[in-house]
């Protein structure tokens, strides 16, 4: 390829080559010990369990990695950035670059290049790649991990699915998709106005359930109208997934189904839906995150110090731990309701790029 079609000069490329070869280099040698300690944590369990080894390289491990690898890639990015570009800043070489009539705004050219392409792998990994390996990585861990802990039903089971309309089911089957003992209640301005129960609501197919042995109350003024019947169908919007869906699934969810879903959930009027919200928000925010880091990184090391890169390495790492800190706590107040969820999401991002602003116009021009 000929670079200089594409505007890319020598300093580009080799800024650019350093920049994602050191995090993918940092991102392998990162996972690789991650997986020896996680293996040696859990082989015990996979010899318990017998499980293959085709299903713990293909459906734990390699769901494994992916997952890792999006959850720190900001944190990778950060300290790529800043082992290469202080070990640039201290061979003199970032000096020379600047003294050669290089503006700072000009070097931060391929840093950004850089940071775009990894945002773009990061936004892919967790819109795409990311829900199907969790899942796979639950399912694994269901099966061969903590098997007692898995349940193929769902006990006392409620949901508002439209908005005045409650099902309920003592106990769904999962595998069966039937509930028991259900209940369908309407209500208009918080009045009953209908209840339908059923010994069993089997999910047929999209919206409808079939109903098996069930009791009809309409309620109008103090009367009140009663049918049985033996079978019938009913359309209920819900699927049985929606059913027993919890915050921890929301990570295997695309961004498609996030948003089918909080859209759905805010039709029916449901208020308790952070967790998905924030998982969606999320999706963006961490792809966003590399950009602001990597400005940080290259504003922070690009000045030679007593000291050398070590001490840029430090202050590098903990500002990293200060950033795990607050989205650490930015999940919580989401998740808990304490602020709106957007606000949370990105109140890691506003703080760290006010930072950086901090940091680039200290650094040496």
């Amino acid at each position: 390829m000929n670079f200089q079609k594409i505007g890319l000069k020598r300093l580009d490329i080799y800024v650019i080559g350093k920049f994602l070869g050191t995090y993918f280099f940092s991102i392998i040698l990162i996972l690789s010990i991650a997986v020896v300690f996680d293996v040696t944590e859990k082989i015990d369990d996979f010899y318990e369990h017998n499980a293959t080894f085709q299903a713990i390289v293909f459906d734990y491990y390699l769901s494994f990695l992916p997952y890792y690898a999006y959850l720190f890639t900001p944190l990778f990015t950060f300290i790529s950035v800043i082992f290469f570009t202080s070990k640039m800043a201290n061979d003199t070489e970032i000096v020379a670059i600047l003294a050669s009539g290089v503006s700072f705004n000009r070097l931060m050219r391929p840093y950004l290049i850089a940071s775009l392409v990894i945002t773009v792998f990061a936004f892919l990994l967790g819109a795409f790649v990311i829900p199907n390996s969790t899942e796979k990585l639950i399912s694994f861990e269901k099966k061969y991990i903590e098997p007692e802990k898995t349940s193929n039903n769902a006990r006392n089971v409620q949901m508002e699915v439209e908005k005045g309309v409650v099902v309920y089911m003592e106990r769904f089957e999962i595998r069966e998709n039937t509930g028991y003992r259900f209940s369908l209640e309407k209500f208009e301005d918080k009045t009953l106005i209908s209840r339908l129960t059923a010994e069993t609501a089997k999910w047929d197919s999209l919206s409808n359930w079939k109903l098996t042995n069930y009791v009809q109350r309409d309620f109008k003024g103090m009367r009140e109208k009663l049918t049985r019947g033996t079978t019938r169908d009913v359309t209920i919007p819900v699927l049985p997934r929606e059913l027993f869906i919890t915050a921890k699934e929301a990570p295997q969810l695309s961004l498609t189904e996030l948003r089918t879903y909080i859209r759905k959930q805010k039709q029916r009027g449901v208020g308790n839906i952070q967790a998905f919200e924030d998982e969606y928000y999320r999706r963006f925010s961490t792809a966003i995150s590399v950009l602001v880091m990597t400005l940080i990184g290259v504003s922070l090391s690009s000045r030679k110090v007593r000291g050398g890169m070590g001490i840029n390495l430090g202050i590098g790492l903990a500002l990293s731990g200060l950033y795990v800190i607050f989205t650490t706590m930015s999940t919580t107040f989401a998740v808990n309701g304490i602020m709106p969820t957007l606000l949370a999401v990105w109140i890691p991002n506003i703080t760290f790029f006010t930072i950086a602003v901090f940091l680039y116009i200290k650094a040496p021009k």
